[in-house]
Parts: structure tokens; C-alpha cells; sequence
């Protein structure tokens, strides 16, 4: 069989001139004479794919030196312990829940301090993000945290929180890369690369450089220290490396796209296919209030759990998988990240108005 349209939400689909460089040099790495999986994260070789994936990656994103990037294992659920024990000096912490990772993130928050949950979207399912233009945000909070992007539920800030002089700190997981960013209005940014920069098992710390001191909680482990880490140039233990090389092939092939902005572009024009489509539909609708659709994550449901089943086990057969919405949701999602070419966004578009006209 041949190459599927991908849309899961994660690990995801990445750009395929990314996976044939890959496989080019699975042998051999540059007259290496072994694969990078097989070679020393203290090697010349390898230094230089570390240090160029960083040097793209900030001139991709445009960070200044004040910022550190980390490259870390542990994935975007070992940061929501990570988040606290470095930056809960007072104890207190603000969090705005919009879904069920920001939910996560906030009762590990917890465990460490006064975690307060300031304005929430549960009460619809998650299907908007909340009016944070006036929070009541906490005088002693240390932080105000965000999921940027909501996977599973397919919401987006458009609009970043006002935190009232507040550091505020973002997963951004799922939206990672995907549009401009001005990395200046984040204390801390944080993915995990397995959505839309590479593969499962690498998490990015951005992290503004005065956070990154000694004066974590009392039982910080030294590798959840971001201290440790930072001195250390992301090499205080062997990292994800395999995942850190794919991540650069990434950011090289993102460069070459045209950079963040003409990505943005492109993501824009791929969403706005899908999402025409679900408005004018008499079958399928989305789920999401249309101001705070995610780019990235496009959940929709037919109404009808049976037909879900019957659309999702015909849109494989058809060569587009992993359309079955998250598990606490059910439906369908379209994860249409940056790898995605319009072509799959097209080519489903064209699959689900046949299956409205087959169930009319």
C-alpha cells in the first residue's frame, strides 16, 4: 500500500522529504559510518546537529538571547510537574482550563501549591475559550498557564491571556511551529514535538533565561531542574537524539517552506477548506465556536454515533486514517498540521461529501 493520509492527532504526520533524508542516512550519517541512533550524543557529529537544530529554531521563531531552548525527554506531561517545581516560589499559580491537558497540568500544579483555576470552558465541553481580557489574577501568582492549543477538543487563543504583568506560560504542543509567534509575550513555552515538529519521546523548553535559576521547591529532582539541564546545553544525560535530529530536519525543511509566515499562510488556507465545508454541510458538523477554531485540530461529529463508526471505517478503506475522534469525545478529528499537504485536506473534503450524499 502507499502513503496514507495521515491526520492523526498525534505522532503525526511529517513532511515526507524529511523521511526520505532520514532514510538516505539511516546507514550512514555523513560518511559517519553508523546511523545517528547509533552514534555518542558527545560526538562532533552529533554536537553539530544539536547546535544547528537551535540555531534554526531561533532563527525560525526569532528568540532572543535572554531565552534558553532545551532540548528534553519526558514529553509535554512531564513539564506540567517541570512548570511548578521551578517557578512556584510563592506557591500559587493561576490556570486557565480549556481542555483536558490544561486540566492535567492544573491538578499536578496542585500537588506543589495553591493551583487556582481562574476561568474555565467545561461547562460547554471545552468547545470555546474563555473571555480572558480581565482575569482575577492572583497578586502573589507565579505564573498564569495556558494550553495554547487544544487537541483534543479543537480550540485555539487567537488572543493571548491578559495576565496583569503576570509571566505566562504556554503549552503549545499542538500548534507548535504552525503560525508567527512573538516568543517576547511567554515567560516559558513548551511542546512536545511528536504533533508537528517530529518524533514521539523530545519535549522543547523555551524558556526566558532569569526563570532558570537554583530556587526550585524543596525535592526538585536534578533532572526535572531546568538549571540542570540548561548548564548542561541539553546534554546532562544522553537525550532523545534520534528525535532531536528529526526535529532539525524539520525546522530545515520549515526554513525552506518560507518560514513561519508562509507556513501560517498555508495553514490557514488548508483550514478554511475544511471548515467551508462543515458550515455548508446538512451532515457533519464541527464542534468548535468558529472564533476559537484551532488551524491544527478539526473535530466533527455527524449526529449520529453509528454513522461516526461507518464514516471513519470507510475513510480508511479510502486511504484516510486515524480520522476516530479522542476517546473521551468520540466524533471524528482532522489533525491537519503543518506536514499535511492541501492535497489530503482536498482529497477528505471530497470523501465526506460523498458520504453526505450516500446518507442523505
Amino acid at each position: 500500500m502507499g502513503r496514507v493520509y495521515n491526520f492523526s492527532a498525534g505522532p503525526a504526520v511529517l513532511p515526507e522529504e524529511v523521511l526520505a533524508e532520514a532514510a538516505a542516512e539511516m546507514l550512514d550519517y555523513r560518511g559517519a559510518g553508523m546511523s545517528v541512533m547509533e552514534m555518542s550524543h558527545r560526538s562532533k557529529p552529533f554536537a553539530e546537529i544539536i547546535e544547528t537544530a537551535e540555531a534554526d529554531l531561533r532563527e525560525l521563531i526569532g528568540i532572543p538571547d535572554n531565552y534558553k531552548v532545551l532540548f528534553l525527554q519526558g514529553g509535554a506531561s512531564q513539564q506540567f510537574a517541570a512548570v511548578p517545581m521551578n517557578l512556584m516560589r510563592n506557591r500559587v499559580a493561576d490556570y486557565i482550563i480549556t481542555g483536558s491537558w490544561a486540566k492535567k497540568a492544573w491538578k499536578e500544579g496542585k500537588i506543589y501549591g495553591d493551583a487556582r483555576a481562574i476561568a474555565s470552558s467545561e461547562d460547554e465541553t471545552f468547545s470555546y475559550i474563555p473571555d480572558c481580557s480581565d482575569l482575577p489574577i492572583s497578586e502573589d501568582a507565579d505564573y498564569v498557564y495556558i494550553c495554547e492549543n487544544n487537541t483534543i477538543y479543537g480550540t485555539k487563543f487567537h488572543t493571548l491571556p491578559n495576565t496583569k504583568g503576570k509571566d505566562l506560560v504556554a503549552d503549545v504542543s499542538s500548534c507548535f511551529l504552525s503560525e508567527p509567534v512573538d516568543i517576547t509575550k511567554y515567560a516559558v513555552m513548551y511542546g512536545g514535538a511528536q504533533k508537528n515538529i517530529g518524533p514521539a519521546g523530545v519535549v522543547i523548553d523555551i524558556i526566558r533565561e532569569d526563570l532558570i535559576t537554583d530556587d526550585v521547591l524543596e525535592g526538585t529532582p536534578t533532572m526535572l531542574k531546568w538549571k540542570t539541564q540548561a548548564d548542561a546545553d541539553s546534554l546532562y544525560n544522553t537525550p532523545p537524539a534520534y528525535g532531536i535530529y528529526i526535529c532539525g530536519k524539520v525546522f530545515k525543511w520549515l526554513k525552506d517552506q518560507g518560514g513561519l509566515e508562509a507556513i501560517g499562510k498555508r495553514n490557514e488556507e488548508k483550514a478554511a477548506i475544511l471548515y467551508d465545508y462543515l458550515d455548508q454541510s446538512k451532515l457533519f458538523k464541527g464542534t468548535v465556536r468558529k472564533e476559537d477554531r484551532s488551524l491544527m485540530n478539526v473535530p466533527f461529529v455527524t449526529g449520529s454515533d453509528e454513522l461516526d463508526a461507518a464514516f471513519v471505517a470507510e475513510a480508511k478503506e479510502a486511504g484516510l486514517v486515524n480520522l476516530k475522534g479522542h476517546r473521551s469525545v468520540g466524533g471524528m478529528r482532522a489533525s491537519i498540521y503543518n506536514a499535511m499537504p492541501k492535497a489530503g485536506v482536498e482529497k477528505l473534503v471530497e470523501f465526506m461529501d460523498g458520504f453526505e450524499k450516500a446518507h442523505a
